[in-house]
């Protein structure tokens, strides 16, 4: 029989579904689309991803465009062309990307190609793989049309030739206050030790995707992978939650798949700030005592269009765009 009491109490939730979906459906659309990305040279890289965001393209398509620039830029000694070598010398690029219907694709310590992240895509649509590494990564890429560069910049590589006098491996990340002379520091620290763009960004359609991609940390041993190529660890996206990037010292990040924790965090019902932060409080509790030496920052994005980032030290910036903003802000960190 069904009762008055049990109207009520359908009522009352059929009531407060609408409520959710109406909340749902207005808070979806105040802020799309928008791209977020890491560090300051990000500003350059989102401008571009605005080009087709902008123009109502897909999401997928503007991250590829806008970490580009950034692989591009000789400037960036953490990106494609100009990244710093390996300790023998060799530029080796990562990177990986990521759709709203969990498609991904990534590369590994692949050679004298300036776009992986073009490659990682290509790894996606045409072969039925995830992840291709080192030589079978740029033999793919040469069948597809890409051509072989040298990668190496003079500047770079007189870089490589002055820490090659003492051969110490000593990175310093990100880390404010530390100094770094261009003409005699071997080791970037500070704000230039930028390492990897991360980007994600949701389109006029809602939907998220992104991508990530770096030259690694100057003067890694032959073969090393941090976590940027990574999914789940450097990248992670889930259309029914949000997506989420990282950077600093990708094995601490590896260790704690620190993408996919950050998206799992917001799943739960935790703000994008607030779930980097508490990926970055898992690091410090994994190992304190190292976690106060070394930088790692994550950025996050929901499906909201609500957006924040965390780090372990000051100096971690990241770079949001929409049609009402363009701005490049200071992460807040733990120490």
């Amino acid at each position: 029989m069904y009762s008055r009491r049990k109207f009520l109490q359908t009522s009352a939730l059929g009531s407060a579904s609408l409520l959710v979906a109406c909340a749902d459906s207005e808070t979806n659309n105040v802020n799309k689309p928008i791209v977020i990305s890491t560090w300051d040279f990000g500003r350059a890289a989102n401008a571009e991803a605005w080009t087709i965001l902008g123009k109502n393209g897909r999401a997928l398509d503007a991250v590829e465009a806008g970490v580009k620039i950034a692989e591009a830029d000789p400037s960036n000694q953490s990106v494609g062309y100009g990244g710093l070598p390996d300790r023998d010398g060799h530029v080796t690029l990562d990177a990986c990307i990521m759709d709203e219907l969990y498609n991904c694709g990534s590369v590994m310590g692949i050679e004298n190609i300036k776009h992986p992240i073009a490659v990682a895509r290509l790894v996606m649509e045409k072969t039925p793989h995830v992840v291709l590494i080192g030589e079978g990564a740029q033999q793919f890429a040469l069948a597809n049309g890409f051509k072989k560069e040298n990668l190496l910049t003079p500047e770079s590589e007189a870089a490589w030739k002055r820490w090659l006098q003492k051969a110490k491996y000593e990175p310093v990340m990100n880390i404010e206050n530390k100094l770094y002379n261009k003409e005699t520091d071997p080791m970037p620290g500070g704000k230039d030790n930028h390492d990897t763009i991360g980007m994600v960004a949701m389109d006029a359609a809602g939907n998220l995707s992104g991508a990530c991609t770096t030259s690694g940390m100057a003067y890694k041993m032959r073969g090393r992978v941090g976590d940027s190529p990574i999914i789940g660890a450097g990248l992670y996206v889930d259309n029914e939650v949000g997506a989420a990037t990282s950077t600093g010292v990708g094995e601490e990040v590896i260790r704690i798949v620190g993408s996919h924790l950050v998206v799992e965090l917001m799943r739960q019902g935790h703000a994008p700030q607030a779930a980097c932060k508490e990926a970055v409080e898992r690091i410090i509790r994994r190992n304190p005592e190292k976690a106060k030496n070394i930088q790692v920052g994550f950025l996050a994005l929901n499906r909201s269009g609500a957006y924040g980032a965390y780090a372990l030290q000051k100096g971690f910036t990241y770079a949001v765009k929409t049609e009402t903003e363009e701005k490049v802000l200071d992460s807040p960190s733990i120490y």
